[in-house]
């Protein structure tokens, strides 16, 4: 198994692709396809663009303590479990954790694209006032604020945190290292403002089984029109309770989850295939080519027809030099 940065995957991590600015590792015997580029920016410091479609299981170990991690979730979902508690991100999302403590991650739609910056404690200044004279952030204090009473933190979406993030995932080549530099300092600068509010949303283990139970049902039903009534009937949950544990493991409806995984299992199709996309459309029960480009647009942003013919878009990592 080959670590990256702190990392410690289910799956075994292999260099695809390396050269002075960046390194891209795929996760292989993940359920799918997992790509990450790291690129390093100070001494410690990482930058981490993350496209996930997959499932897959992350563990972080208490070996790996003395690392802090920040995320950003832009698309898609993930899930953190630490104990007997679910916490997560949804797009525009940012969260603050240590990793010295046992947690796992997933991703609950199979779908994810978003940022870590990863600092390993004991390699990083902890003063960063020698890069730039008005910042006086210190990665120590940053960990005792968001992390020292517990290991996790959550800060929703907000125009704050939108603004930090939406310029990494566009940046021009010629730009790149010097730009990452001001970034980091930047998110550094904004966390050590930012306040920090006691009150943390998570799900509980009966909860999260619940929503897995009723998602395997629907990927076992998949032509069917299921109802939250018929589901409620079904698990023996309330429809409040069958809302509200899916809602929060997947952030949407059990309706919305399913056509988001026939659009997501249809961009597959047009990524690794030739097939037409009426034909495409007519595996998932289309027969209007006009009705599916419209359901896949409203889940992946673009026509079937765009996305074929941009396959990078699906990374959002920034175009490689």
């Amino acid at each position: 198994m080959r670590r990256i940065e702190g990392l410690c995957c289910a799956a075994t991590a292999t260099v695809l692709k390396s050269d002075p600015e960046s390194t891209v590792y795929g996760l292989v015997e993940a359920d799918g396809k997992a790509v990450m580029t790291a690129y390093p920016v100070f001494p410690g410091i990482a930058l981490i663009y993350n496209d996930m479609h997959t499932s897959l299981l992350i563990q972080q170990h208490g070996e790996t303590g003395g690392v802090l991690e920040i995320n950003h979730c832009r698309e898609g979902r993930i899930e953190y479990q630490i104990e007997e508690e679910s916490f997560f991100l949804a797009p525009g999302d940012l969260s603050v954790s240590q990793m010295d403590c046992a947690a796992t991650a997933r991703f609950p739609t199979g779908h994810y694209h978003g940022i870590t910056v990863r600092i390993d404690t004991t390699r990083s200044p902890d003063c960063l006032s020698c890069f730039l004279q008005d910042v006086d952030v210190r990665i120590s204090s940053l960990a005792e604020k968001f992390c020292g009473e517990a290991p996790w933190f959550a800060a929703r979406s907000s125009a704050s945190v939108e603004h930090i993030f939406s310029e990494l995932y566009r940046v021009p080549p010629e730009l790149r290292r010097g730009y990452f530099k001001v970034k980091i300092l930047e998110l550094l600068l904004f966390l050590s403002a930012y306040p920090v509010e006691p009150s943390r949303q998570s799900y509980s283990r009966g909860q999260v089984d619940l929503a897995k139970s009723i998602r395997d049902y629907l990927l076992d039903n998949t032509e069917g029109r299921l109802t939250i009534s018929e589901l409620s009937r079904r698990f023996g949950a309330s429809p409040s309770a069958i809302n509200s544990s899916f809602r929060g493991v997947y952030g949407m409806t059990p309706a919305a989850f399913l056509r988001a995984q026939k659009m997501h299992a249809a961009a597959k199709l047009l990524r690794e295939s030739d097939r037409t996309v009426l034909d495409i459309a007519n595996q998932f029960s289309y027969d209007n080519a006009s009705k599916f480009a419209k359901a896949f647009r409203d889940v992946i942003g673009v026509s079937p027809n765009s996305y074929r013919a941009g396959i990078d878009m699906d990374s959002c990592a920034p175009e490689r030099s």
